[in-house]
Formats: C-alpha cells, structure tokens, sequence
C-alpha cells in the first residue's frame, strides 16, 4: 500500500526552526494534508521527539523517530530509527560530540524543548546547528550502534550535503537510500531515493507530497523498506 510521507521535519528545537514548529502544530498540519507518516528530524538531537509522539497519539498518524546529524565534513544525514528509545539514546551520543559552543538564541534562534501541549519545558544549551566532531564514518557507526538507517540529507544542496562537501557518494559507505529536496534533481544512485520538505515553516510540510510503498505504515516498515535493495 502506498502511504503518503514527509520524513524530515525541523521543529522549534532546532535554533533555524521557526517557532511555530511546535509538537501539536506539526502534526495538526500533517493530519490537514493528510498525511500518514512523518519525521521530525531536528539537528543533532531528538529531545522534542517524546512530545510529537504524544501529539501524534490517536491521530491516525504515525512518527518516525529521527535526527539530522551533522558530521565533523559538514555533511548532513537523515538518521531514522525504529523507536523512540533508540532515537533518543543517539541523541544523548550526539550531544557528547558536539563542540562546547553556546547558543545565542539572538544571533542563531532558540532551542526549545516542549511537552505534549506545545508548553516550554526546557532549553538546549550548546548550538545544536555545529558539526559533530564525528567524521562521517563515525557518525554512521553511531546511528547502526543504536539501529538506526542512515540516509545522505538533501544531496542536490549546493550546501551541506553530501554532493557539495565530498563531490560524490562513497560506495564505502553503503547507503542504501539518499534524500532529495528536488523530485527532479539529477543525481545518479542505484538504490532507494526519498523527498522530504526540510520544512522549518508549517506552510512547507509535505511540500511536495510523495509517497512510499510499504507493507504497513509503521517506522519498522519505512526502515525494512529503505534498507532493501
């Protein structure tokens, strides 16, 4: 069955996120457009997964937990996983490898954590938008450590990605799955190929619409699907 999808998605914990991208926002938008999975995938770090999945609960609407890391290249990778518990034990992982840089929420934005009800429960001290000081290889160690599929970030950006910052996909790696921003884009890769929004406004959800065929609409699913050949 196929299933219509947005699987990278800033919220307002990510410092660029605006601050109407919160827990229930994203996903009252997602269920306007009708959608059936989604990823809220904030900079190297998961903290406002635990309220979307609480947003999402009841809704018809499922979550893939999600993190886009940053590796020490400036390289940005999609990070999806199964649980919400993997997810979150990565995070804690990525938070250790980042630079001791404040954030200046008035230069770079705020860093908001919230609960359930879109209430501030916390902030985010270091700058979540650094590079990790894990090269690519040892950021993709960490996400499979934790389960995770791993998917090179918006490749056709002239700006960190994995095209503009190597020049090329190293077969090494192994990625099964690459992430375009431009349905178009020509970009040669012999395995899977997803669109996302990278929306950090909630009028750029879904935009556009794609759709996956998955055997159920699950996380599990979205990640057997993606690490086929």
């Amino acid at each position: 069955m196929k299933y219509s999808y947005d699987l990278h998605i800033h919220s307002c914990l990510s410092p660029c996120g605006d601050m109407d991208m919160t827990p229930n926002n994203i996903v009252n938008m997602a269920s306007l457009l009708g959608l059936d999975l989604i990823a809220v995938s904030d900079h190297n770090s998961a903290l406002n997964l635990p309220a979307v999945f609480a947003a999402a609960k009841g809704t018809g609407l499922t979550v893939v937990p999600a993190i886009e890391a940053n590796s020490a290249e400036e390289v940005h990778v999609l990070c999806l996983f199964e649980t919400l518990e993997d997810a979150l034990a990565c995070s804690e992982e990525f938070y250790g490898h980042l630079p001791p840089v404040i954030n200046r929420p008035d230069i770079f934005g705020e860093q908001v954590i919230m609960d359930q009800n879109d209430k501030p429960v916390g902030t985010v001290d270091k700058l979540l938008i650094n590079a990790l000081d894990l090269g690519l290889d040892g950021l993709l160690e960490t996400v499979k450590k934790h389960r995770g599929l791993a998917v090179p970030a918006h490749v056709d950006k002239t700006s960190y990605s994995i095209l503009a910052n190597l020049g090329y996909i190293p077969p090494e790696y192994g990625f099964t799955c690459i992430e375009v921003k431009n349905p178009e884009a020509s970009v040669e890769f012999g395995g899977h190929r997803i669109t996302d929004s990278d929306a950090h406004y909630l009028e750029d959800i879904a935009e556009p619409v794609r759709f996956l065929d998955l055997y159920e609409k699950s996380a599990r699913a979205v990640l057997e699907r993606l690490r086929s050949k």
